[in-house]
């Protein structure tokens, strides 16, 4: 039992020394070409054989044009080296853009070497690449070191990478110069800049605007790309009916800064020329508007009303009771004496004047007989 424990940690720590190695290894060739044969292909995943170890291409890393098979060589690109419990896994690409800087720099001596420098590359793995090179040194034709003599170069580059159609374009510092570059093989007319939204303006010849677009918008794509502006393509007659309504716009613009700017000089000038007599006027005016407000602030007078003195009459228990004249009295009939003096006569004497002779009786009801004055005739 011990020696089959110390067997069983021995080859532990051999296993461990080993994917160690297999890391470490490969964790220094990260970015590199390497060749492998693929050994099974499980659920879109194919499974590379590196060797020592066994790689892995996942399906966002393959080229959607190619269909692999078992036994079949091809290059592969370290993407990158993860360490897991089973050991070392290695992550290879076909896709990626640095696959194809790897194979320039395997096929062409000077790109290895640095006379010839790849500035960018734009690439849509299996249909087509566009890649921008420049010369480090005087005197070296750098698209020509790329394509090779009769494109012998350029050929097995594209053989390796089955059938994918790559552009080999000169860099040049000048924008303009670049993405007229960038667009070919479709000729360029002129092409204006929008610096501070970096949108850059193509304008082509008419039956070149297909050729410049490419097959479903492909070449202008991998043109903006690689030069990492926006690109907005024109044919020459839409151009020029843009220029033709621009200009239009533009001097419909200066035309009405022109009538205003008049307009504001007119004033300017009828402000300038008042007569003198204006502001005089202004001055009164605003003197009477002064005086006004300051009359309007100050408190209104108060009549001072002076009521004529109110006699009360006194209360109807303290009234005195006024004496009436005959001369007063202008009614010809005799007044009529009121109730209440008629009922006292009666309870003493009573007098009965007549209508004719107007002989007054004094009749007495104390006694039969009857009192008279001398003066007067009995009945």
């Amino acid at each position: 039992i011990a020696a089959q424990t110390a067997k069983q940690v021995i080859l532990q720590r051999l296993h461990e020394a080993e994917h160690s190695a297999i890391f470490e290894e490969y964790t220094s060739k990260e970015g590199d070409v390497i060749t492998g044969v693929i050994q099974r292909i499980e659920l879109g995943q194919a499974f590379v054989d590196l060797g020592r170890t066994e790689a892995l291409l996942p399906a966002s890393e393959q080229m959607r044009t190619e269909r692999y098979r078992i036994g079949q060589r091809l290059k592969v690109l370290i993407l990158q080296v993860l360490r897991t419990t089973k050991g070392a896994r290695v992550v290879v690409s076909r896709s990626h853009p640095d696959l194809l800087r790897r194979l320039f720099e395997l096929e062409v001596p000077e790109v290895y070497n640095g006379s010839v420098e790849i500035k960018n590359i734009a690439r849509e793995a299996g249909y087509r690449s566009k890649v921008a090179v420049a010369a480090r040194q005087e005197g070296i034709d750098p698209v020509g070191c790329c394509v090779g003599l009769r494109g012998i170069r350029i050929q097995n580059i594209v053989n390796e990478l089955n059938g994918e159609k790559i552009d080999v374009i000169m860099w040049n510092p000048d924008t303009h110069v670049f993405i007229s570059s960038a667009l070919s093989p479709a000729q360029i007319v002129s092409v204006s800049l929008n610096e501070y939204e970096e949108i850059a303006t193509v304008v082509v010849p008419d039956r070149q605007l297909s050729l410049a677009i490419g097959k479903e918008g492909q070449n202008a794509r991998l043109a903006a790309k690689l030069t990492g502006w926006r690109i907005d393509i024109k044919n020459a007659s839409t151009a020029e009916a843009e220029k033709l309504a621009l200009a239009k716009s533009s001097a419909d613009a200066a035309m009405e800064e022109a009538v205003e700017a008049e307009e504001v000089k007119e004033e300017e000038v009828i402000a300038t020329e008042a007569p003198p007599e204006i502001p005089e006027i202004l001055e009164q005016a605003e003197e009477i508007g002064e005086a006004f407000i300051e009359e309007a602030a100050e408190p209104l007078p108060i009549e001072e009303t002076v009521q004529e003195p109110v006699l009360l009459e006194p209360r109807a228990a303290e009234k005195k009771p006024q004496l009436r004249f005959a001369e007063d009295i202008l009614t010809t009939s005799p007044p009529k004496q009121p109730a209440k003096q008629k009922k006292k006569k009666k309870k003493g004497a009573y007098a009965k004047e007549g209508a004719e002779d107007g002989i007054r009786i004094k009749i007495a009801r104390r006694g039969s007989e009857a009192i008279a004055d001398e003066d007067d005739e009995y009945y």
